[in-house]
């Protein structure tokens, strides 16, 4: 067999990706997981208008979904007060960020971002060929400060930032994020993560001003919405950047039934405080368990709490004997970050899944 043109990029790239999911370790298991409380899924489903909006869709599936997305990106408008030309729809954040970097990064460009945050990202600039640089967390937070001074110490084009974090689940003011986008430097970009923001407290998220060209604010339908698996996120932003994301995206990307199920979901307002709710008592029954336990556990404006179990020794054996009880979680990647779990907020039942083995567990090691 001859062997296979690669480009000479693709060629130098390691055979990985960013996670392994779950029903990749059910397999190795032969068994289902009993708490699925590791990817930052929504345990509480989706909008029941979603759902019944979902379904009166399905037999449409032999049809492409709407290209412009126009109805979900004429309400997204309304509800953030910007105009339509201002708002990308595609399949998820994570297909955003591939597109940001392809649009705005050359290869061999510097892009900067925080050691251990979101790696979907890192991902795409390794895939375009660009030189990812990091600077560390300062206290469990990314450290905005730092990155700023970064993007301009290595002419960045673009700067990663979430707020809410992940895998941290810490987050800052809008007077703090507002800064960071008022620092960013000439040539360069921002990428704002805003993919937890539903769960933060009130003054998180700065006005939006789509008048900045220097910021990409991300949004999606897959936390707090519950719709993770119909792949539906949207960025708002500048119109020329959204008309740079428009000459390079695939524009049948995403499908009839997750446009019917967004739309549907964001004009459910009851079942999005629910959730909300739901999610606040999932953050203190863990804060409380880690306290009871003799751990501290992270403040978090996400669906997911990092408890702090000493070591990153202690974390990755807790995640094997965790995970063969039948629970699967997470942890994050490098150090200091990795001296803790994550544990995501599932349902009650879940809960208690998780409690009874985390404690046993914990006594044994």
């Amino acid at each position: 067999m001859s062997k296979i043109p690669f480009t000479p990029l693709v060629e130098g790239l390691p055979a990985s990706v960013p996670f392994v999911g779950p029903e990749t370790l059910e397999r190795e298991r032969g068994e289902r997981f009993k708490a699925r409380i590791g990817a930052n899924e929504s345990a509480f489903g989706i909008s029941p208008r979603a759902i019944e909006a979902m379904a009166a869709t399905a037999a449409q599936s032999s049809w492409y979904g709407d290209p412009e997305n126009y109805e979900l990106r004429e309400a997204l408008a309304e509800i953030h007060g910007v105009a339509m030309d201002e708002i990308c729809v595609d399949a998820g954040i994570d297909t955003i960020l591939g597109l940001a970097v392809r649009m705005l990064m050359r290869e061999g460009d510097s892009v900067v971002t925080s050691l251990g945050a979101y790696p979907t990202f890192n991902y795409h600039v390794a895939g375009f060929g660009g030189r990812l640089v990091t600077v560390p967390y300062s206290n469990d937070h990314e450290d905005p400060e730092a990155l700023i001074a970064k993007a301009r110490e290595e002419d960045a084009s673009l700067v990663y930032f979430a707020n809410p974090d992940n895998p941290m689940g810490t987050w800052y003011e809008a007077d703090v994020v507002q800064q960071f986008i008022d620092s960013v430097p000439a040539g360069c970009v921002a990428v704002l993560d805003e993919a937890y923001v539903e769960f933060a407290p009130e003054g998180v998220a700065p006005a939006i001003d789509t008048t900045n060209p220097a910021v990409m604010r991300m949004r999606t339908f897959s936390k707090a919405y519950g719709m993770a698996g119909a792949r539906i996120g949207y960025v708002i932003a500048h119109k020329d950047l959204i008309t740079g994301l428009n000459k390079i995206r695939n524009h049948f990307g995403v499908n009839r039934i997750a446009q019917a199920g967004a739309l549907a979901s964001i004009r459910d307002e009851a079942f999005l405080a629910e959730v909300k709710q739901k999610v606040a008592d999932g953050r203190a029954r863990i804060a409380a368990l880690a306290k009871t336990l003799g751990l501290e556990s992270l403040p978090s404006a996400t669906n997911f709490v990092a408890v702090d179990v000493g070591s990153s020794d202690r974390a990755k054996i807790l995640l094997t004997k965790l995970h063969e009880d039948g629970i699967f979680i997470r942890m994050p990647g490098v150090a200091p970050l990795d001296r803790c779990i994550r544990v995501g907020i599932g349902t009650p039942e879940e809960y208690e899944i998780f409690a009874e083995a985390f404690t046993r567990r914990l006594g044994e090691i």
